[in-house]
């Protein structure tokens, strides 16, 4: 029996922007699935922690999300302590979903660092991969055990995804914004206006509770 799949992406979202939501919303649509789950890390695993709370972060991804059916905020990886590990949170999802279709969304440059993931073998036991790029982008040569992992598990037919639970790997083209949380914030510090990189609702958040603070001029030597 087919089913339509979930759609899992984690991240920090520090803060989050349209370079988060754009492409999500295209692979729901695109790919039909069923939603997609926004699912903010505690403590990142391969960067610093952000310096707004947790409970900041999901506001923000709250508020940016609120409006758009089909986008649902997951909250399992703030309620678990140390480090965010996806192949914790996937095999908590697949406890509670049971053989439901999953999908770990990453980009691809993400992907091209998956060899380094915690238990990242793991991952397609527990859900699909889908691969986010640009359209008509070429590949870069990828180290040999992610080739490996390609050959393995690749389809180009969005339809398995629906077939099984878990096991398959998709590159899915869509409309990658050139924009990053870590602009965002240099631009808060610096007094800028990061407006139209993010969502109203998200900035205003921002800005009441004046997060991201700009820096403090430093105090002119005294002669």
């Amino acid at each position: 029996m087919l089913r339509k799949p979930i759609g899992i992406l984690g991240g920090t979202f520090d803060p989050i922007h349209y370079g988060h939501l754009r492409p999500a919303l295209e692979l729901l649509e695109a790919l039909a699935l069923a939603e997609i789950r926004f699912i903010p890390c505690r403590i990142p695993a391969h960067r610093a922690t952000p310096a707004i709370t947790p409970d900041q972060r999901l506001k923000l991804v709250r508020l940016a999300t609120a409006d758009q059916a089909g986008f649902v905020v997951d909250e399992r990886e703030l309620c678990r302590p140390g480090r965010s590990y996806m192949v914790d949170t996937l095999t908590s999802l697949r406890e509670e979903l049971g053989d439901t279709p999953l999908c770990l969304i990453i980009g691809v440059d993400a992907f091209r660092e998956l060899h380094t993931w915690h238990r990242w073998q793991d991952l397609s036991e527990l859900s699909h991969l889908i691969v986010m790029q640009r359209p008509g982008a070429s590949s870069k040569t990828l180290p040999p055990v992610l080739e490996a992992f390609v050959a393995a598990h690749l389809s180009q037919d969005a339809m398995a995804l629906r077939q099984q639970p878990a096991g398959r790997l998709l590159f899915q083209a869509v409309t990658q914004l050139d924009i990053s949380a870590t602009q965002i914030r240099a631009l808060l510090a610096s007094g800028q206006s990061p407006r139209y990189l993010l969502p109203e609702a998200v900035l205003a958040y921002i800005r009441d509770r004046a997060m991201y603070q700009p820096l403090t001029p430093s105090t002119p030597a005294t002669l």
